[in-house]
């Protein structure tokens, strides 16, 4: 892993630098593999990086979108992260439907759904059983409290070692997300972090020593790339 951490003025320098990365970055692996996959984080840091993108010229079959965590939400509800991805983004370029692939939140039972995006993400990539997936990219935030994707404190989702998809909870409400392992085997992931209320957690989240059970953004160490995008209001002192 190496961790790259850069201040930038606003939440328009994060965008424009997080997008002069994804678009290297897919450069590169359509180059190389032939197809560019990245998993997508909600809030309102990312939604203009998703607009940005979807002013680019780019070979929109060759990009496959998947999504690291969502809210237990149909995708027209305000808080669905599909939702805004996609009246952002998807919704305005010509990307082949079969190339999107939601986090499906019509089960009854969330383990049931987390089930089913786990099989679906096997056989997209093909994979053996217990084998991981490397997406090219992962963007994600933290919250106030050091969460990162629906990976919340002092939840079982924390723990979770051998899956791809877990059900996180948050006060109570489930939501679908990537594990840990999952989101570590990426070749590249990006934080997107904008606000002086991140602080507190940014200097747990990078001391040296600390407990990922209460700032589980600690246990995002992945074999790849490791970005750190902060604002100006947000930047802290980097041990």
């Amino acid at each position: 892993m190496t961790r790259q951490v850069e201040v930038l003025p606003d939440v328009a320098g994060i965008v424009n630098r997080a997008l002069a990365l994804i678009l290297e970055r897919a450069e590169a692996a359509i180059a190389h593999r032939g197809t560019f996959s990245i998993a997508l984080s909600g809030g309102s840091t990312p939604k203009p990086l998703y607009e940005a993108i979807a002013q680019q010229p780019l070979p929109w079959d060759k990009i496959q979108v998947f999504w690291g965590d969502e809210r237990y939400v149909p995708p027209d509800h305000p808080d669905s992260n599909e939702g805004m991805a996609r009246r952002a983004w998807l919704d305005h370029v010509p990307i082949p439907a079969a190339n999107i692939h939601p986090m499906d939140t019509t089960p009854a039972d969330p383990t049931v759904a987390a089930d089913l995006y786990e099989q679906h993400l096997q056989q997209v990539f093909q994979l053996a059983p217990g084998d991981f997936p490397s997406l090219d990219v992962v963007l994600l935030g933290i919250g106030d409290d050091g969460h990162t994707a629906s990976l919340f404190p002092h939840t079982k989702a924390l723990t979770v070692g051998d899956r791809l998809i877990t059900v996180g909870n948050k006060d109570g409400q489930p939501r679908i997300t990537f594990t840990a392992p999952l989101i570590n085997h990426a070749r590249c992931v990006i934080f997107l972090v904008a606000g002086a209320n991140k602080r507190p957690a940014l200097t747990q989240i990078f001391a040296p020593e600390g407990d990922a059970d209460t700032y589980p953004a600690r246990l995002i160490q992945p074999a790849g790339e490791l970005w750190w995008l902060l604002d100006q209001s947000a930047s802290i002192p980097v041990p």
